[in-house]
């Protein structure tokens, strides 16, 4: 049984009288890759973001290490790294200056600094654009550079936020062989998807949500095998469908 790295316990969510999340209870596995699914409005964005430290809970607790991560709240982002959907780069700075700010906003050393913009660079295949403004890249590299930022510190999990909506099928498979080289690092990976292709090739495990709650977890292999499906795609609609015929 591998590691735990974060214990979700009982995490609810709500906007006014609004509930979003009604009680989530999940483990993430150290080096794992676990895709969060559902349709919008499912409570995979707000998940991710009370995981990431971004928003609070209205009621619940995340562990790590054991320790709620408001009790340990710098150390552990110091350990996360988060890409969101909608890229936040200075666009005034060059691709260079970007991740200069960001090593220092981590305290990371000149030199230390240095070496991980020439590892990231040859990494990701950014050398030629690092001193370009990050408004002149192309989606796909936009995207990719998005994920080399949030590498910067050398993070040991990260969560990416519909890395790939928007993009043309090849450069998401571009991306995924990126996603699937973090798995390779050690790096714990906590991704939000709406593409079941994408969770179904990256995921150890995913979480399907519907309406603030957790419908299933497991591998994709598991699931397909439980509901007879050749793929997790058909799973997901004979889920949502049952639960129709249900209502």
């Amino acid at each position: 049984m591998p590691n735990i790295f974060l214990q979700i316990n009982g995490i609810k969510k709500k906007y006014g009288t609004t509930p979003v999340l009604k009680g989530i209870d999940i483990v993430i596995y150290q080096g794992e890759t676990l895709s969060l699914l559902g349709i919008n409005g499912a409570g995979k964005t707000t998940l991710s973001s009370i995981i990431a430290t971004l928003h609070p809970p209205t009621e619940g607790d995340i562990l790590y290490n054991g320790v709620s991560i408001y009790k340990c709240i710098t150390e552990f982002r110091r350990e996360l790294g988060f890409c969101p959907q909608k890229p936040n780069l200075n666009s005034m700075l060059t691709l260079e200056q970007n991740l200069r700010s960001d090593g220092a906003l981590y305290g990371m050393a000149p030199a230390e600094i240095d070496a991980r913009i020439k590892e990231l660079s040859e990494q990701f295949e950014l050398t030629n654009y690092l001193q370009e403004k990050a408004s002149m890249l192309s989606g796909g590299y936009k995207q990719r550079f998005m994920i080399a930022r949030t590498l910067m510190h050398r993070p040991k999990f990260i969560i990416l936020d519909e890395p790939t909506v928007g993009l043309d099928p090849h450069i998401r498979r571009n991306l995924w062989e990126i996603i699937k080289g973090l798995k390779q690092q050690g790096i714990t990976v906590l991704l939000t998807t709406h593409y079941l292709d994408e969770a179904e090739k990256l995921s150890d495990r995913v979480c399907i949500l519907d309406k603030g709650q957790i419908r299933l977890v497991d591998t994709p292999d598991k699931l397909m095998a439980d509901f007879q499906q050749k793929n997790l795609e058909d799973v997901f609609i004979g889920l949502m469908q049952a639960k129709t015929e249900e209502n």
